[in-house]
């Protein structure tokens, strides 16, 4: 029995050798156009492959159900801006600590997270580029300032980094750092207007 967002599917397990095989079907039927698949149900349990083609080990006589669900890409889109709202909000918290770590002379942990930090910065800016390139139709000044905003702080606080002033590297980050995640607030509601005129379309 193959189930795709909650209705029953024509098409027979026993017709296919394995459950790759079937994942592909489905993927090339069209029924999954313009939508991502959120969760694959395999026996009633979550399926999530740990290593790439792990679904072509699945024979279909192991197979007693299967259920996929899915969610228009532009639903996704915007659930991913509200998580990127929170994004902002640890990288705020983030700066606010390694900056107090820094000046209680805890060096050593606070350029682990300061690492760390970074790392999420740059995921947070990765994540925004592909929203924007796939969903905005609009230029918009405050995301090119935002971007190069945070570029230019990098550079400088990557100088005071090798100077190793971790005390101007704490003001950095609470005194131009900390402002400037707070401006993304305002770019990614420009980025969830965008994302729902095209939902519209």
């Amino acid at each position: 029995m193959i189930v795709i967002d909650g209705h029953h599917c024509d098409m027979q397990v026993g017709n296919f050798t394995n459950l790759e095989e079937i994942l592909v079907k489905v993927m090339e039927d069209g029924a999954m156009q313009d939508r991502v698949v959120t969760d694959v149900l395999l026996n009633n349990e979550p399926f999530s492959e740990i290593y790439p083609h792990q679904a072509e080990d699945i024979e279909s006589s192991e197979i007693a159900s299967l259920e996929i669900r899915s969610v228009p890409v532009g639903e996704m889109a915007m659930n991913i801006t509200r998580e990127l709202y929170k994004v902002v909000q640890i990288m705020g918290d983030g700066a606010k600590h390694v900056a107090e770590l820094f000046r209680q002379a805890d060096d050593t942990e606070a350029l682990e997270l300061y690492q760390d930090l970074l790392q999420v910065v740059r995921d947070f800016l990765g994540m925004i580029g592909v929203l924007r390139t796939e969903f905005t139709l609009k230029e918009h000044a405050a995301f090119s300032e935002g971007v190069e905003e945070i570029s230019d702080l990098f550079g400088e606080m990557t100088e005071v980094m090798e100077n190793e002033d971790w005390i101007l590297l704490a003001d950095l980050l609470e005194y131009e750092f900390l402002p400037a995640t707070e401006r993304w607030k305002g770019i990614i509601h420009l980025l969830r207007d965008d994302i729902r005129q095209v939902n519209k379309a």
